[in-house]
């Protein structure tokens, strides 16, 4: 690793608040309640996290990308100021526990010409997005396709468990993480103090946020239906329907043991050389209580809403006919199954198959101090 990817120390909030700000150029975070979060974060790394000077670098670098994304919002938000009367309608919300083809799903979703999701760089810079044949000539777009095909040169093993890329639609944790707000943090690092806080803490600001930054990219697509997709939604139903009350939710089924085994491997080679405390039964520990916790929290407060606005797909059915089981939600929440839209799904469906973006990983339940009883125990 060079020299410029390590640090000795991570820095503190301030630190890392006022890089971003040099970053930039800018200096409105428009309010402060990413703030608490963030500060337990960074404090609770330093103390807990075993970071490598290799995690200090890279962890420090997720911190700053979050308050670069901030400042960015905000800017955008103030130089757009008619996002706020970009309507928000039925917007469509994958989640359950990781590795139970929310990804593969959310993409055949937002297939369809009429829907959208978030593209990777518009997360890291939400802006209104702008035409996408326009990108290849936007520098910011090159920087970043660039820094995400350096990564998976370096770490072909992550690339086949998660491809990425600047232009693919990913996960909204980027967004919610503006506020401070992610159980990413909690599937990158050991921070039992950010841990806690988390679990009792109000999302609803994170949403809010949120919708605001759905405003802001989609200024230029306002008819087309959102599609977004998080596993974190598990931990923060009541502060998404609070904000998106007519939300349509779809959660991902899988036998629980080899979901845990898959989202605890997804977090080892992700952090890979980070943590000397991140690792094996660590992250077998953490990851399950954090997840169980999660689940726990989604099937107490699904109750609460109307059953129209969920539906339920098993990843069995899912991976044997995936453009059937596209349609059958289309068909249980009302939408359009047009001619396009079976020929878009299906094409990206056939896409998925190909070359580097076939799935293709390994795990363990053992290898992270697990058995398959005690994961059954949580999912009881």
């Amino acid at each position: 690793m060079s020299e410029q990817r390590t640090r000795p120390d991570l820095g503190t909030y301030d630190d890392i608040a006022n890089a971003a700000m040099h970053s930039t150029g800018l200096s409105d975070f428009g309010g402060d309640d990413h703030e608490e979060g963030l500060r337990i974060l960074c404090e609770d790394l330093a103390a807990h996290g075993g970071l490598t000077p290799v995690g200090n670098f890279l962890q420090r670098a997720q911190i700053k990308s979050a308050l670069v994304s901030r400042l960015v919002a905000e800017q955008g938000f103030k130089d757009n100021p008619s996002y706020r009367d970009v309507p928000i309608q039925r917007p469509i919300f994958v989640t359950g526990l990781p590795r139970t083809g929310t990804t593969a799903l959310h993409r055949l979703l937002t297939a369809d010409p009429t829907h959208q999701g978030l593209e990777l760089w518009l997360t890291e810079v939400p802006m209104p997005r702008p035409p996408r044949e326009s990108w290849n000539d936007n520098p910011v777009f090159n920087h970043l396709q660039t820094a995400y095909s350096a990564h998976h040169v370096e770490n072909p093993e992550f690339m086949g468990i998660h491809f990425m890329d600047a232009a693919s639609v990913e996960e909204c944790w980027r967004v919610l993480r503006q506020s401070g707000r992610s159980i990413g943090y909690e599937s990158l690092a050991y921070v039992p103090d950010y841990s806690a806080w988390l679990a009792k803490t109000d999302w609803t600001p994170a949403y809010v946020r949120h919708k605001q930054n759905l405003q802001l990219i989609g200024l230029n697509d306002p008819a087309k239906r959102w599609v977004l997709k998080n596993p974190s939604h598990l931990a923060a139903l009541d502060a998404l329907m609070s904000v998106y009350p007519d939300a349509l939710i779809v959660q991902t089924h899988r036998e629980p043991v080899t979901s845990i085994a898959s989202a605890c491997s997804l977090s080892a080679e992700a952090t890979r050389g980070w943590s000397d405390v991140f690792v094996g039964d660590v992250i077998g520990r953490t990851q399950l209580d954090m997840l169980a916790r999660s689940y726990e929290s989604f099937a107490t407060a699904r109750s609460s809403y109307d059953a129209a606005q969920f539906v339920d797909v098993q990843y069995t059915d899912f991976v044997s006919d995936p453009v059937g089981t596209t349609r059958g939600i289309y068909e249980a929440f009302g939408l359009d199954w047009t001619p396009e839209v079976s020929a878009a799904v299906t094409a990206i469906d056939h896409d998925s198959r190909q070359g580097g973006k076939r799935p293709s990983h390994r795990y363990d339940l053992a290898d992270y101090g697990l058995t398959e009883e005690q994961v059954r125990g949580r999912f009881s």
